[in-house]
């Protein structure tokens, strides 16, 4: 019976965050419930739920993961990456300068090859962010 009401407190903490968090383990309440039906032994109840839960966990959790978050908009620092810019103040690792304009915001910009410097009114690929630093490459022109 305290299966059941595992199971119960579990589903109902699911549909409350809607996050994934506590359905495996509901599942994983639900088999032990099924076991103790057969089984009065604890233990064992207890590897059942313990045993279901982290199977599924591992192998269900990637793929619901990746299912739900497939048509999430990035944003914030992740929006940035890929985006294009103008540099506005000579790149040059070696001095730690640079700066790099990017939808109307003046950021501070580096290349991550030292020693490698790129020219005001270039044409940059934002790479990575790293701390408050942009890090960027040459945008290649494209030839026809």
């Amino acid at each position: 019976m305290w299966w059941l009401c595992a199971f119960v407190v579990f589903l109902l903490a699911e549909i409350a965050s809607v996050a994934l968090t506590s359905i495996w383990f509901s599942v994983g309440a639900l088999a032990a419930f099924v076991v103790s039906l057969y089984c009065d032994i604890l233990w064992v109840q207890i590897l059942v739920f313990l045993l279901v839960s982290l199977v599924l966990v591992i192998v269900t959790r990637p793929v619901a993961d990746k299912f739900l978050n497939r048509d999430r908009a990035k944003t914030n620092v992740d929006a940035i990456v890929g985006r294009q810019g103008i540099v506005t103040e000579d790149i040059d690792d070696l001095k730690a300068t640079g700066e790099v304009s990017l939808a109307g915001q003046i950021w501070m910009a580096r290349t991550g090859v030292e020693g490698r410097r790129i020219e005001k009114d270039a044409k940059v690929v934002v790479r990575e962010i790293r701390g408050v630093k942009l890090i960027v490459e040459e945008k290649k022109e494209e030839t026809r």
